[in-house]
């Protein structure tokens, strides 16, 4: 007996043992995003680390990291039981980092105050004032029940439902409301696509060239297109898993520059063979964007200028990694009205009250079916031409997606944009439902 209860005392001690060098191993990735979502949830977004620990990041293993803040430097620091130190840094218009593998003092070096223009007008979509338009073919009291529903699944936080520029619907969780900005997660994507269909608007880049990276100039990434990169399509090793070490996870929480470890990814397949999902792709985009300037002040400038303010997403912040990169996979945090103004403008082609701020041919080409994808991917939007994300809504919705179930559905046949935000694991959230329900109440609509 005691030979037995010895053997599974090993047993045990070795399963414990293999699973703490499992969590020390990986530890980085999970204290990294605890510190970073609480630091941006807190100074960014102006929520409580109660709040955020208690449904953001209270799964395991994140919820194991120890978090705490220094207010007076709007730091987060959060660790392991000693292992995979993290901290997060709070600076001002650029968001939350975190240090990766710089120092606080090189991030901090640079500062920047953006310019903020007042809205043109005061109603809906050019100013946050409601108009009194009744639209005969919508069923008020149909639409309400839709997102009330919604709002009721999955900690859904925030559904907003705009018919063109006209009206605007709007519910909110507790916590929440019009001014609280929300992190979008991969929905920064469909925003890179936008600020470089400006710059490809303004002839600064095309599509079809090779992409400006010198790094790859004398190998064979070097005849990779701006267009395969847009699409997913460029061959680049990587591998897309925040369960586990991955080129996704080492690039957010170990990397200071986050742009120079995508860069230096190999080529593994022929261009516009295989389509996979990158977060480093995007970010390499992001990087093209910003080599476009010749210094970071010009480049936040542009960002903020030919884009967040041109089209009236004032209350957006575009979070920047420790070299003042934007984050273009990750970390956009805004308020649903800013999301929705985002869907705004594609679904009216580019056209933001009378400003072409992108050419329509780029609307166009955002939602066109990438090579390989089945139907599921555009440029930086995912696509609903399979059914597979929506099977019994409109085959031409086009969308911007974020992890835990961020969306900004775009229809351009019923002339609306469906938004919402929530933190949901699979099958909490029954999207085909809701926006199945919504369309439900255009009943009269033509």
């Amino acid at each position: 007996m005691k030979k037995i209860l010895l053997i599974v005392l090993v047993l045990v001690l070795i399963a414990f043992g293999i699973l703490a060098k499992y969590l020390i191993d990986r530890a980085p990735i999970f204290t990294g995003f605890a510190a970073k979502n609480i630091a941006s949830g807190v100074f960014v977004a102006g929520r409580t680390q109660e709040s955020i620990e208690a449904i953001d990041i209270n799964f395991f293993p994140v919820n194991l990291a120890k978090t705490t803040i220094d207010y007076k430097n709007m730091t987060v620091t959060s660790d392991f039981f000693g292992f995979g130190k993290q901290v997060a840094i709070y600076r001002p218009h650029h968001g939350c980092c975190l240090l990766g593998d710089l120092t606080e003092e090189e991030i901090l070096k640079e500062s920047w105050t953006p310019k903020v223009h007042e809205l043109i007008n005061g109603f809906w979509p050019f100013g946050d004032d409601a108009r009194d338009t009744i639209l005969a073919f919508v069923n008020e009291a149909k639409l309400k029940k839709a997102m009330e529903d919604a709002l009721a699944q999955g900690n859904s936080r925030a559904i907003l439902v705009a018919y063109d520029t006209l009206k605007m619907w709007e519910v909110y969780g507790n916590g929440f409301d019009q001014n609280t900005p929300i992190l979008g997660w991969s929905m920064s994507k469909s925003i890179t696509n936008a600020m470089l269909g400006i710059l490809v608007k303004e002839g600064k880049l095309s599509l079809d060239m090779q992409a400006p990276i010198k790094e790859w100039n004398q190998d064979d990434r070097s005849k990779i297109t701006l267009k395969q990169l847009l699409t997913m399509n460029s061959g680049l090793k990587w591998v897309e898993d925040y369960g586990d070490i991955s080129e996704a996870t080492i690039m957010l929480y170990q990397k200071g520059n986050i742009a120079k470890y995508a860069v230096e990814a190999p080529r593994i397949y022929p261009a516009d063979s295989v389509w996979y999902y990158s977060s480093g792709t995007s970010n390499i985009l992001s990087e093209i964007i910003r080599r476009q300037f010749t210094s970071n002040q010009d480049y936040w400038n542009f960002m903020n200028e030919s884009f967040l303010q041109r089209i009236g997403m004032q209350h957006t912040t575009m979070e920047t990694d420790a070299t003042g990169l934007f984050v273009g996979s990750s970390y956009t945090y805004a308020p649903a009205r800013d999301w929705a103004r985002f869907g705004l403008l594609y679904l009216n082609q580019g056209i933001w009250r009378r400003d072409t701020v992108l050419d329509a041919s780029w609307v166009d080409f955002s939602r066109a079916e990438a090579p390989n994808s089945k139907g599921e991917y555009g440029a930086q939007f995912w696509l609903n031409k399979s059914g597979i994300e929506l099977p019994d809504a409109p085959r031409d919705i086009y969308f911007a997606d974020g992890y835990q179930g961020q969306r900004v559905y775009i229809i351009p046949s019923k002339k609306l944009v469906i938004v919402r935000f929530g933190v949901s694991k699979q099958g909490e959230f029954d999207y085909n439902k809701f926006v199945t329900s919504v369309l439900s109440a255009f009943e009269g609509q033509k």
